[in-house]
């Protein structure tokens, strides 16, 4: 829980801190009360005191100055939420944009200490080189012992930063060069690189990495470089650029009038509006905060998710680990791209690099018109229904004019032959009044065969019962979709119809409108599939048991005999020389070491505890042998779940624990795993939880791997389903049910660390 304290709120006991800009000083009072009002409420609902860590957040430009800044804040409280503690958080700004002088800074400094000098945080957070610098130089006078975690960094590591100091924390990957790639494999015709950006102490440092990516690239391209004018100057030379000519903006905070500009929502828009060719940007924020149909993207940094992962390792250092124990890391940039500017330019959308993110996307066709084509597609239902309506109470009438007779003919033929089976039957006593070839084709009952009996009559309907309650909810509902049940044929053969139903009126008296399709062979198709990977799953299981038999009977057995020959052959040999006496104890280690391997192969492969023990002691087990192996924490507990579980139930849930954990020690980069086996009132149920990366759900399922089909397979078999439910840097859960077949109760409860 986070209580926000800051100079522009009032709250701290200390010297009040500089105003430096009363506009910035009223946002940023207003974006953190508004953080603050929500935080405390939870804070009271919680009613209970936590122990009390002070975190100090400090950035180079100031969260108005710079958009980027605002949101690496922003995800910096949304990490420390996960902090079991009672957060004091402290923000402070350089505010390099307005006040870049040294003798502003020195000022800023001195006001700095003699704030903090009292309240000391236990960790800092510093969001970019300068802050990240003047941390550095107050460090061993002022800050000697307070960790320090760093994001929206440029580059590398600032020199100021000694091994001395205890600091981690995420290194920003500026990548111009990737984006020029990718502006090239777009734009081929391309021959002219236009670098725009501005004369601000902040600006050159983009404009030198800029200059330095694109250093290979200047003896294929022409390359210029607007980075000394006034915007008004600037503007008028974007307007009347070559055809084949792109522009890379770095950053713009004041031009060579001085004028001082926000870069993303000020100076960025008004190059946009003047500019005649595409522009690309460096990071996430310039292409959203653009607003515009110039500014196509590239591959871009995201200091917002910088920022989360670096709040996750302030938690993790208020937890009690060392930043010098946590690894730096660097950000992961992404391919975007706004979908006006690769319409406005002519990029094909297709040409995009693998995985690139498309914003503003307009919807197709369907997105945009469904509501119309589902209200038109309702509306020929509709007058269907009312044609077949009028073509019963036709039916009835023998005189009648000759177009009205010759519509009836064709309403009629049209419901005669139509490839699905159609029936009508009154509502009061369920006689059929009228069926179509098809039903005859898929029932083997003719036409004046059914008229005047009901289905009941002749016997149509395998389950007497469900033809019953088929005609109440009819009846109540008006509608019935999906409908899939089990018919007689009049010579005996059962038959899988699918179809629906409709309540309609036919000369005021109601009946249903039945329309069916036969889709045995399917079904049939379907059966054998499954029976198809049932016996494959059999196999492979037959398959791992012979394998792990051999591997724990015969070569477990010889490695154990070379062992032993190793170790007689050092006592029948008293005169051997001592280096080659401890190769031959590292020898026979080597050998041991292999053994115990195969050993762990082959219980993965077939483990017995499955059969003697059951499916919880086998899960337990594993668990424990995992996280020995990986050296993790998997926290393993079961609840309710019965020894006697069928074996191809046991054997799934056991399945899929192997594969759930061994995908999420691979990928997920976390070392605390749960496990979870428990006994509800109809069903067993695994869970298996990690607090890593994530992952696209979406994707993992389009690309059908194959642990997620053999998963998904095991489950299906045993009528079960499984959950997966992952975000980036929220974890991910994997979650099975499986029916509870033939479980006694009275299981215990097991629990423990494995």
């Amino acid at each position: 829980m986070l209580v926000l304290l800051t100079q522009l709120t009032g709250s701290p006991p200390a010297t009040a801190g500089p105003v430096r800009g009363c506009g910035n000083r009223n946002a940023r009072t207003i974006a953190l009360l508004l953080l603050t009002s929500c935080l405390l409420l939870q804070v009271m609902a919680a009613g209970q005191v936590k122990e009390i860590k002070r975190v100090l957040i400090l950035n180079d430009l100031g969260i108005t100055s710079s958009p980027g800044f605002a949101e690496v804040d922003q995800a910096v409280l949304a990490g420390l939420e996960k902090s079991p503690y009672h957060i004091e958080l402290y923000e402070e700004s350089l505010e390099l944009t307005l006040f870049p002088d040294e003798v502003s800074q020195r000022r800023f400094r001195q006001e700095f200490v003699q704030k903090y000098s009292e309240r000391k945080p236990d960790v800092v957070i510093a969001a970019g080189s300068d802050s990240l610098k003047f941390i550095a130089d107050l460090h061993e006078n002022f800050m000697r012992d307070t960790p320090v975690i760093f994001c929206a960094i440029l580059g590398e590591i600032p020199g100021e930063v000694g091994p001395e100091m205890h600091a981690t924390g995420v290194l920003g990957k500026i990548q111009p060069e990737e984006t020029l790639k990718v502006a090239l494999m777009l734009l081929p015709r391309t021959k002219h690189v236009v670098v725009t950006g501005g004369t601000g102490k902040f600006d050159y440092r983009w404009e030198a990495l800029a200059k330095e990516s694109f250093r290979n690239y200047e003896s294929k391209l022409d390359f210029t470089y607007l980075t000394d004018l006034t915007m008004p100057k600037l503007q008028e030379r974007l307007s009347s650029l070559p055809s084949d000519t792109i522009i890379y903006h770095t950053a713009m905070t004041r031009d060579a009038a001085g004028e001082r500009f926000i870069d993303s929502t000020q100076a960025l828009p008004l190059i946009a509006s003047a500019a005649n060719a595409p522009i690309f940007v460096i990071d996430d924020v310039d292409l959203r905060k653009a607003h515009g149909e110039k500014v196509v993207g590239g591959d871009l940094v995201n200091w917002a998710d910088d920022a989360y992962v670096a709040a996750g390792m302030a938690v993790r250092v208020l937890n009690g680990e060392r930043p010098q124990d946590i690894p730096i890391v660097r950000s992961n940039n992404e391919y975007m791209f706004e979908w006006r500017a690769l319409e406005r330019w002519g990029i094909r959308e297709a040409n995009l690099p693998p995985g690139s993110i498309v914003l503003n996307r307009q919807p197709g066709f369907w997105e945009q018109y469904k509501q119309y084509v589902l209200l038109g597609i309702f509306i020929l239902l509709v007058q269907a229904m009312a044609i077949l309506g009028l073509l019963w109470q036709r039916a009835r009438r023998r005189k009648i004019e000759g177009d009205l007779r010759r519509s009836e003919e064709k309403f009629s033929k049209s419901f005669r032959h139509s490839p699905l089976a159609i029936s009508i039957s009154s509502m009061k006593d369920g006689r059929f009044v009228e069926v179509n070839e098809t039903f005859e084709e898929l029932t083997g009952w003719r036409r004046d065969e059914v008229a005047g009996r009901t289905r009941f009559d002749i016997n149509l309907w395998v389950d007497p019962d469900w033809g019953t309650d088929f005609l109440k909810d009819v009846l109540v509902l008006g509608s019935m979709r999906d409908l899939e049940s089990k018919i007689r044929r009049k010579d005996g053969q059962i038959r899988t119809a699918f179809g629906s139903a409709e309540l309609i009126e036919v000369e005021g008296e109601k009946c249903c409108l039945s329309v069916w399709t036969d889709i045995t062979e399917r079904k049939q198709a379907e059966e054998a599939l499954a029976n198809v990977s049932h016996k494959l799953i059999e196999a492979q299981e037959k398959e791992r048991t012979r394998i792990a038999r051999e591997l724990h009977d015969d070569i477990n057995q010889r490695i154990a005999l070379a062992t032993l020959e190793i170790e007689q052959l050092k006592l029948n040999t008293p005169g051997l020389q001592n280096e080659f006496r401890t190769r031959l104890n590292a020898l026979g280690v080597r050998l041991q070491e292999t053994g115990m391997e195969v050993q762990a192969i082959s219980h993965r492969l077939h483990s017995s505890k499955l059969e003697i023990l059951g499916v919880v002691a086998a899960c337990k087990s594993f668990c424990r042998e995992i996280a020995e192996q990986h050296k993790i924490e998997v926290q393993f507990s079961s609840d309710g779940v019965p020894r006697n579980l069928p074996p191809d139930v046991s054997l799934t849930l056991f399945r899929v624990l192997q594969e759930s954990l061994q995908n999420a020690i691979k990928h997920s980069g976390a070392e605390h795993f749960g496990v979870q086996l428990r006994r509800t009132a109809d069903e067993v149920e695994l869970t298996v939880r990690d607090d890593g990366a994530g992952f696209d759900v979406d994707a993992v399922m389009s690309n059908q791997g194959l642990g997620l089909i053999s998963m998904r397979e095991r489950v299906s078999l045993v009528n079960g389903t499984i959950l997966i439910t992952s975000k980036p840097m929220g974890g991910t859960e994997v979650n099975v049910r499986v029916p509870a077949v033939a479980v006694n109760e009275g299981s215990k409860v097991i629990s423990g660390v494995a």
